[in-house]
């Protein structure tokens, strides 16, 4: 029987705000020009020309502990917006391709049936509903696509 791990504390790492790397700012009290990654994605930007962040936007229990600097995993990275760029907006041609490879995943084989969901098609090759041999609910899946019987 093997033995209990012991489990180790962390240890904590203290630095002082004044050795800190970055510039630190508390909730509020951010500068103009500075965001989050979050609010860039609101705003409609990305990162863009920022290299890395500018500036640390201390946790809320950090908030209590002003001459320590934030070294908890829940602080924020701080980006310069003015050097963001816009997100890119894929292609209709893009778009059809994530559609198609969308399809194929979620398409049956055997019944032709899109499903809402990815198949898994390479433990069973088919859906449930066929590798079982019951009928799906009409719920779970699109209706085929008509047969294009045109010849031109």
């Amino acid at each position: 029987m093997p033995r209990p791990r012991k489990r180790r504390r962390r240890e904590v790492k203290r630095i002082s705000r004044s050795d800190a790397r970055l510039p630190e700012y508390d909730r509020g009290q951010v500068p103009e020009g500075l965001v989050t990654r979050r609010q860039l994605r609101d705003l409609g930007l990305s990162p863009g020309g920022n290299v890395g962040p500018v500036a640390i936007l201390r946790c809320r229990i950090c908030a209590n502990r002003p001459q320590w600097s934030c070294t908890h995993p829940t602080r924020g990275h701080l980006l310069r917006i003015d050097l963001a760029t816009r997100k890119r907006i894929p292609t209709l041609a893009q778009e059809w391709a994530l559609d198609r490879a969308m399809a194929a995943r979620s398409t049956c084989p055997k019944c032709r049936r899109r499903y809402h969901f990815c198949l898994p098609l390479r433990t069973q090759g088919c859906c449930d509903p066929c590798d079982k041999g019951f009928e799906p609910t009409p719920d779970t899946y699109t209706e085929p696509p008509a047969k294009h019987l045109l010849a031109a």
